[in-house]
């Protein structure tokens, strides 16, 4: 195993580990079949991902060499070179798991076919849905006669073909067509007979007419191979205070479309003569990522494989509202009276949202503030803050434009935003805004009432469907004044500096937040020290920052029992002689994707507790803005201690984090019951009465 020259396990190395972790769910038999369709393409997504931003950055460190060395990856080289073959191994364990998928799928008579094996009337019907729908959506681009071949799109598959005639045998054309899946499915239900159904790709319905396409042309001969290119997708950000941000983003948008080629996959059984012209054409070399793949690429789409071809897939369980907040309620007369924390995707997202129509129409709100890093496509949350406007509230939205992947989603929220009258603020230039935050002011009879939250998660309510998070809906003035103070600085970064530094309970980043979780680990120290009860409880995404490892470590060698539940990239070393087994680490990769972050310090009998919109990674800590909130009620305080232990004992769907990354589960233990993390923790909240 390649490792670092310091105490923790290479990020990236780390990353593979966890991708490798969607994988197994994708091979595990015990999952429905469309469930392991969709791990198949999470994966595949998040392995483009990797490669457009990871890959991409230690390409980069490699041109720089030495002067990369003090602030980046050491051994960028070698990094590459195991990403390489560990990407190469997924990847055959990719396609045992696909075709394991489709031995269960014919099992079941569910058959995907693919051009050469339709029947005489799904023959006519693939031909009429070309003619119908295809054919004017793609246009063939012959490339041998194009002086400088065209770009090819990051995030699209195309079909390289080989073109040829058996009359006159030296005749040999290439060309290339873009799958056009972003105006049509990629699945197309077959006709078929009773009892059976067939799904053909929409590639192999243009594999299918490559004749009516090419044969005017005098080919007779027609070879598809399906290929795919992934494009460095990092941003460059003029980071200078006098650039408009906007213009450079649209010019860093622009030029992520040219980005150097990271990775090109292919179809192994390629012709060898068109794939050597390819990558001459492209400008590639062995050391660019050359990716031997199957068939079929661009597995990310089969998240949406047809679920109508199933007749056996139970109902997934469904949110439910709050017992607190169940409507007709007025939701700031609950909160005025106490906390309420909401735990998605458990508990309905639609209480946030009718608190922001509430404060919309209460004709005593006068302000709400908020921060949106992403938001939905069609978004309700936008719609209530318009709908404010509208009736006469100041709405202040700080809106994060640089969210990776979202940039142009943002921006023309932005546009719509102010079109409406919404004041939007971007933050400091040189900082992400991350954190999670909202506060609505409310003025009565004289009084001045605030009211607000604080999130581990993004006021979307398409992924408050399937990611964990916790939300705290209160009043409390400390936690309030502190919301204000982080929306004060973001509305003037330059002045307002000072509103930042001067938080009192919340820790920020990028100021306090690293100094006050190492604070709260020192107690811990001191607990254990003088053999006291000591203990730390870590529910992240990332661990990465070697601070904060470092100090866990020193906990774990002092006594402190330290448990974590870390769902990504995990870089601490959790095996080592000093820690005298009390460090433990878990990943869950289970139906929702665990996104929240938790911080549970023992304090004695007294445990503190935090929410966070932080991972532990510099970028959060010291590059962007983001909040941790305590946790003040008792009761709170305990649902989320007992949610964490009820993590903590999961048993079907965890993995060990071990020095290796070897993604071992779990074990139950003979005298132990069978615990599945997400639907006990379902089963806690659905049961849990409020006093």
């Amino acid at each position: 195993m390649l490792k670092s020259n310091k105490q923790t396990i290479i990020r990236d190395i780390s990353w593979l580990a966890f991708n490798a972790r969607v994988l197994q769910e994708a091979s595990d038999p015990a999952n429905h079949l469309h469930d392991r369709l969709r791990f198949l393409g999470i994966f595949s997504n998040n392995l483009d991902e990797f490669f457009r931003v990871r890959v991409a950055a230690l390409n980069k460190m490699l041109l720089l060499g030495k002067a990369a060395k003090m602030h980046l990856e050491a051994n960028p080289d070698k990094i590459l070179k195991k990403i390489q073959q560990t990407v190469i191994t997924q990847q055959e364990e990719f396609d045992r798991a696909y075709a394991d998928i489709i031995t269960g799928l014919g099992e079941k008579n569910i058959f995907i076919k693919n051009e050469k094996q339709l029947s005489k009337h799904q023959k006519e019907f693939v031909a009429r849905y070309f003619e119908d729908k295809v054919r004017t959506q793609i246009i063939p681009l012959m490339i041998e006669t194009i002086p400088h071949i065209p770009l090819l799109r990051d995030k699209s598959a195309y079909l390289a073909c080989v073109l040829g005639s058996t009359k006159e045998s030296m005749i040999q054309r290439y060309a290339l067509i873009e799958i056009p899946t972003k105006v049509l499915p990629r699945f197309v239900i077959l006709p078929s007979e009773d009892g059976e159904s067939h799904v053909i790709l929409l590639e192999d319905i243009i594999r299918f007419n490559l004749p009516s396409l090419f044969a005017p042309f005098g080919f007779n001969r027609f070879l598809g191979y399906i290929i795919k290119v992934t494009r460095d997708a990092e941003l460059e950000i003029d980071n200078d205070v006098n650039t408009n941000l906007l213009d450079e983003l649209e010019r860093g948008l622009k030029n992520r479309k040219r980005g150097r080629a990271t990775r090109f996959v292919f179809d192994r059984t390629i012709d060898p003569a068109l794939l050597n012209y390819l990558t001459r054409r492209l400008g590639l070399t062995k050391k660019d990522n050359l990716i031997p793949g199957g068939r079929i690429h661009n597995f990310k789409e089969f998240i949406d494989f047809p679920v109508s071809v199933f007749d056996d897939i139970k109902p997934r369980q469904q949110p439910f509202v709050h017992p607190l907040l169940k409507q007709p309620c007025r939701i700031m007369d609950v909160i005025e009276k106490r906390d309420v924390m909401l735990h998605m995707p458990y508990h309905s997202f639609d209480s946030i949202i009718d608190l922001l129509r509430e404060a919309a129409i209460d004709p005593f709100v006068q302000s709400i503030r908020v921060t949106c890093y992403r938001v939905a496509k069609n978004s309700k949350i936008i719609n209530a803050l318009i709908n404010a406007v509208r009736n006469g509230k100041e709405v202040i939205v700080a809106l994060e434009l640089r969210a990776r992947f979202d940039e142009e989603a943002n921006m023309r929220w932005k546009e719509q935003l102010e079109e409406e009258g919404v004041k939007v603020v971007l933050g400091a230039h040189d900082m992400k805004v991350h954190a999670k935050i909202c506060v609505i002011k409310k003025r009565e009879f004289n009084r001045t009432r605030q009211y607000g939250f604080v999130s581990t998660g993004n006021l979307n309510e398409n992924t408050a469907r399937v990611y964990g998070d916790h939300c705290l809906l209160t009043t409390n003035r400390a936690i309030l004044a502190d919301i204000n103070r982080i929306f004060d600085y973001l509305e003037n970064p330059v002045k307002k500096i000072a509103s930042l530094k001067n938080c009192k309970v919340l820790p920020v980043s990028p100021l306090t937040m690293r100094k006050t979780m190492m604070q709260q680990i020192d107690k811990e120290i001191r607990l254990a020290r003088a053999k006291k009860p000591a203990s730390v409880i870590i529910k992240l995404n990332s661990i990465v920052d070697k601070l904060l490892i470092e100090k866990v470590y020193a906990a774990a060698k002092a006594g402190v029992n330290v448990q974590m539940v870390i769902r990504g990239i995990c870089c601490a070393y959790t095996e080592q002689a000093a820690f005298k087994g009390r460090m433990h680490a878990i990943s869950i990769v289970d139906e929702y994707l665990e996104h929240a972050r938790v911080l549970i310090f023992g304090n004695g009998k007294e445990p503190v507790v935090f929410i966070s919109s932080a991972d532990w990674m510099v970028r959060n800590l010291d590059h962007r803005v983001e909040a941790a909130c305590p946790i003040y009620d008792k009761e709170i305080q305990q649902e989320l201690i007992d949610i964490l232990n009820i993590q903590l004992a999961e048993n079907v769907k965890g993995r060990i984090l071990d020095n290796e990354q070897n993604n071992n589960y779990v074990q139950r233990e003979e005298h132990k019951p069978e615990v599945r993390s997400q639907e006990a923790i379902y089963k806690y909240l659905h049961h849990k009465s409020y006093k």
